[in-house]
C-alpha cells in the first residue's frame, strides 16, 4: 500500500557528507520554519561503509567537537627519503570519522528533519514541486513532494571528460607493539612507494598515538587495482618503507574518488539540484571533497535565507579547475613524473601556500609564482595542448571510456 504523499519545503537525498552537512546547516540557519525530509539509504549494499574524511581549515570549525584527530604539522617525504616537515598554523589538518559525523548531526537540531530510511528510485521535476519516489526499508513505497530537492548521490555515469583519473586507496588502522608514530604530525605524501608508469602513488600516515595510526596506500591512475595488489602494496609500505615491525590491523577502509576535468551541472531541473561530489565539490587535482561541500552547502543556505533560487555553486574557481585539468592531463600522459612533480611543488613552496592553493584560498600572483616551480616545458606543452583542444572544440569523451581494466 502506498504511504500517503508527504509535502516538504526541502528534500535531501543521500546522507553522506553533503546531505548531512546541508541538513545540519538548514537546522542552524535563519530560514527557520522550513520543513526538511532527509532520505537515507537503508542498511545494506546501498549504504556506504564507514569512512574517514580529512580537510584543513584556519582555527576552530563546526566539526571540531567530533574530530578523531588534528595535526598542526605536516610532512612530505620524497622518493629518496628526505622529509619536508612544516608547521601549518594557523591552519590545522583535521580527521573526521563518518560515524561520529552522522551521530553528531542526528543528535543536534538537524535531528528535527523527518528521516526516511528508503532507497530512492526516481526524482521527477515539476513546475511548483518535485516528487521523490522511494522504497522504504520495509518494502513499502514512499512518495515525497518538495519545493526544492537536493540530490547528493554519485552520478552514474560521470559527465564526459577529457581526462579522468581515480584517486584509489586502501587504508589500514594499525596498532603496533612498540612506539612507531609521532602523533604530533601527519605524513601527507610519502613518495617512496613504487611508482606507476603514469600518474603517481604514495603512502599516507595519520598517527592517532605513538602506537596507532591510519596508514594508506594511494594511487592517482586510470584504474583501480585488485585486493591482492592493495594488500601487497600496504605490506611493502608498512614493512620495507616504514619498518613498523609487528602490528595488528584493527580496521580497514577503501575507496576510489574520480579526479576529472568533467563539468558538473548542479541544476538538473526547475526544482532539482545536485550537491557534493555529484555537484562538483571534489577538487580535481587532489580528490579532497569535504571543504568544497562546506562552501557549497553554506551557499545554498544563504540563498534560501534571502529567498533566492538555491542553485548550488561549483565551489572551485574556474582558473583552479583549468590548472587542475592541465595537471591531470600531464600525469595521465606520463608527461611529468608524478613523484618528482609533487616533490618540487612542496619542496620549493611553503606548505601553507600549497594548502591554500589546493583549497582555493590563494591569490593569482602567488599561484603564478608557484607555477614556475613546476616542470616548465612539459606543463607548458600540456597547457598548449589543452588550450588547442578547447579552441578546436574537441568534445570530451564519456568518463571511463578507453580505461584499461583493473591491474
Amino acid at each position: 500500500m502506498l504511504v500517503g504523499m508527504r509535502e516538504f519545503d526541502i528534500a535531501v537525498v543521500g546522507a553522506g557528507a553533503a546531505g548531512l552537512s546541508l541538513a545540519h546547516r538548514l537546522a542552524h540557519s535563519t530560514a527557520r520554519g522550513l520543513s526538511v525530509a532527509l532520505l537515507e539509504p537503508p542498511d545494506g549494499p546501498l549504504r556506504p561503509p564507514e569512512r574517514t574524511w580529512c580537510y584543513w581549515e584556519r582555527g576552530t570549525g563546526p566539526w571540531d567537537p567530533v574530530l578523531a584527530a588534528r595535526w598542526d604539522r605536516l610532512a612530505v617525504v620524497d622518493p629518496a627519503g628526505r622529509r619536508l616537515r612544516s608547521g601549518i598554523a594557523p591552519l590545522a589538518y583535521k580527521m573526521l570519522r563518518s560515524r561520529d559525523f552522522e551521530a553528531h548531526v542526528h543528535a543536534g537540531p538537524a535531528g528535527g528533519a523527518t528521516r526516511y530510511r528508503a532507497a530512492v528510485t526516481a526524482i521527477e521535476d515539476g513546475a511548483a514541486r518535485a516528487t521523490v519516489r522511494a522504497v522504504g526499508a520495509d518494502g513499502a513505497p514512499v512518495e515525497i513532494a518538495a519545493r526544492w530537492v537536493f540530490d547528493s548521490r554519485p552520478p552514474k555515469p560521470l559527465p564526459p571528460a577529457r581526462t579522468t583519473l581515480l584517486q584509489h586507496f586502501r587504508g589500514w588502522f594499525v596498532a603496533t607493539e612498540a612506539d612507531a608514530f609521532d602523533p604530533g604530525g601527519a605524513v601527507l605524501m610519502d613518495l617512496r612507494t613504487p611508482q606507476p608508469r603514469s600518474g603517481v602513488s604514495f603512502g599516507y600516515v595519520l598517527p592517532l598515538s605513538e602506537r596507532t595510526a591510519l596508514v594508506e596506500y594511494t594511487e592517482f591512475t586510470r584504474a583501480v587495482i585488485d585486493d591482492a595488489g592493495y594488500d601487497a602494496a600496504l605490506r611493502d609500505y608498512t614493512g620495507r618503507v616504514l619498518g613498523l615491525g609487528p602490528f595488528t590491523v584493527t580496521a580497514s577502509e577503501q575507496g576510489a574518488i574520480p579526479m576529472t576535468d568533467a563539468r558538473f551541472r548542479t541544476r538538473t531541473g526547475r526544482r532539482v539540484f545536485r550537491i557534493g561530489a555529484a555537484g562538483g565539490a571534489t577538487r580535481p587535482s587532489t580528490g579532497y571533497t569535504f571543504s568544497g561541500i562546506q562552501r557549497q552547502t553554506a551557499a545554498v543556505v544563504r540563498a534560501l535565507e534571502r529567498g533566492a533560487v538555491p542553485v548550488p555553486p561549483v565551489p572551485h574557481r574556474r582558473r583552479h579547475l583549468a590548472m587542475d585539468a592541465i595537471l591531470l592531463r600531464a600525469l595521465d600522459r606520463g608527461r611529468v613524473d608524478g613523484a618528482a612533480f609533487f616533490t618540487r611543488l612542496f619542496g620549493r613552496n611553503g606548505m601553507r601556500d600549497v594548502l591554500d592553493f589546493l583549497d582555493g584560498a590563494s591569490a593569482l600572483p602567488r599561484e603564478l609564482a608557484m607555477g614556475t616551480t613546476t616542470p616548465l616545458l612539459p606543463m607548458a606543452a600540456t597547457t598548449a595542448e589543452h588550450a588547442w583542444s578547447a579552441v578546436r572544440r574537441i568534445p570530451p569523451r564519456a568518463a571511463g571510456r578507453d580505461r584499461p581494466p583493473a591491474r
